[in-house]
């Protein structure tokens, strides 16, 4: 065979070597930490709970009575415009509930180490008890604070204690918590949602 013709233009071509070892990292994703969490979210559950007391005492104080008037056959007639109140305390218990759930949303989202949905569902819980817990109290703190000393007469104008017509306000605590704990997870953006357990 005749040989080719090298063109001496043309650069040789050279293949590097093929490394000797290669090294795949393999990224695990963290899971749920359960057992560990167990106790932590019974602790949030139940210190959460304990909020509801100072804020149903909250509640009976700012919430408005209800001016009424006492009629010819013992009925009560409100006072005009005043039986709105009964809506201004429904209203003022779920600010009162939804204010205090995002503080603790926020407040459970500190506790770095305990970081997940075992914890979260336990500041839920706790918000959700707290919510009774608030209505059960402020309802009996201001069913107190308004008691009447004696029988009123027809005619008497008297104000009785600001009531919660219904459960509904108790989902704004557990709502609020909810909400801000999930944003805040959704925020991070980490994996292990920064536990660092190690």
């Amino acid at each position: 065979m005749a040989e080719q013709p090298v063109d001496e233009r043309v650069a040789p071509v050279r293949v590097p070597p093929a490394p000797a070892f290669e090294h795949y990292y393999v990224v695990r994703r963290p899971r749920v930490v359960v057992k560990r969490d167990l106790l932590p979210a019974f602790s949030v559950l139940s210190v959460v709970a304990l909020v509801g007391l100072p804020a149903g005492w909250l509640w009976a104080w700012l919430a408005p009575p209800q001016n009424v008037v006492v009629q010819d056959d013992a009925s009560l007639v409100p006072v005009t415009g005043e039986s709105y109140h009964r809506l201004d305390g429904l209203m003022l218990f779920v600010l009162i509930g939804l204010v205090a759930g995002l503080l603790i949303g926020i407040a459970v989202w500190m506790l770095r180490e305990r970081r997940g949905p075992v914890v979260m569902l336990g500041a839920v819980l706790g918000s959700v008890l707290a919510g009774f817990l608030a209505q059960r109290t402020g309802l009996g703190t201001a069913g107190g604070g308004y008691a009447l000393g004696a029988a009123p007469g027809v005619g008497d104008v008297i104000a009785l204690a600001p009531v919660l017509e219904t459960w509904w306000g108790l989902l704004a605590w557990p709502l609020g918590a909810a909400l801000a704990y999930g944003c805040l997870a959704a925020w991070n953006g980490m994996d292990d949602l920064g536990r660092r357990l190690g």
